[in-house]
């Protein structure tokens, strides 16, 4: 689609990929369509017109669920009417916005291209949305003819989710998992919680056809499942060496795999 701040990709039918590609973070937010509703899990920067974009892709009634709550993930959900959120403290914290997180997001070397035409650069902050209601994990939405369910993965943040489409074999990661560099050095970063949660994913490969992260490239093999797993397991063991990468990070780096974790 002809846009200055997106680029969308229809990944399988019913499914669009809204692709930020002109930040660093390279944020994949996903429009998952049903006979009755549709959901966008996740919002992106707040950068682009994200409804206006969503509003040439479908006419149905929108619900938005976040993969987790940090900025690059829900700068657009005060453009929504109906914001489904993690019945956690981290998200209520975060439903109320934030200035210098987005500031830092289009800092020096951060944005590649132009920003969109009318965009202002000094008033850009992550604005407060309303959360319409909580969820949890297990919890399924009915879109009408496909059935979304909630499963909890914290660990990068402690309101992690990953969304399962059961009966298309889908699997939305958010940022437990996408192709390349995983953060998980952040204050509010559980890794103890975060190598459940990837055992977790790990058991469900047989069941997943695709794997759908929220950064870099869209669409990757349920085989990464397992691998994420072992992989993590190998660096929770020290049986792997770490790369230092700036200020107080290191990099463990297993086959494919790669974590960003805080200096030990």
């Amino acid at each position: 689609m002809s846009d200055s701040w997106f680029e969308v990709y229809k990944v399988t039918p019913g499914v669009f990929a809204i692709y930020e590609p002109h930040q660093s973070e390279e944020t994949i937010g996903y429009l998952i369509l049903g006979e009755k509703r549709a959901l966008v899990f996740d919002t992106g920067m707040g950068i682009g017109d994200l409804k206006a974009l969503t509003a040439r892709l479908t006419h149905l009634p929108i619900i938005v669920l976040n993969s987790h709550t940090h900025d690059d993930h829900v700068g657009n959900n005060w453009q929504f009417d109906i914001v489904y959120g993690m019945d956690t403290e981290f998200t209520r914290q975060n439903a109320r916005g934030s200035r210098d997180d987005a500031q830092a997001e289009i800092g020096t070397g951060e944005v590649c291209g132009s920003l969109p035409p009318g965009f202002d650069r000094n008033a850009y902050a992550t604005k407060p949305w309303k959360i319409a209601k909580l969820v949890h994990d297990g919890e399924r939405i009915d879109l009408g003819d496909r059935i979304l369910e909630i499963i909890a993965t914290p660990g990068h943040t402690p309101d992690s989710i990953t969304l399962f489409d059961r009966a298309q074999g889908l699997l939305f990661t958010g940022d437990t998992y996408y192709q390349g560099t995983i953060w998980i050095y952040r204050p509010e970063t559980n890794l103890a919680a975060y190598g459940n949660s990837v055992h977790r994913l790990a058991a469900l490969a047989p069941q997943v056809k695709m794997v759908l992260g929220a950064h870099n490239v869209p669409v990757a093999s349920p085989s990464v499942l397992p691998e994420l797993s072992a992989a993590f397991d190998k660096v929770r063991a020290r049986q792997v060496q770490p790369s230092p990468l700036g200020s107080g990070k290191v990099v463990y780096k297993v086959g494919a795999i790669s974590f960003l974790i805080r200096k030990p």
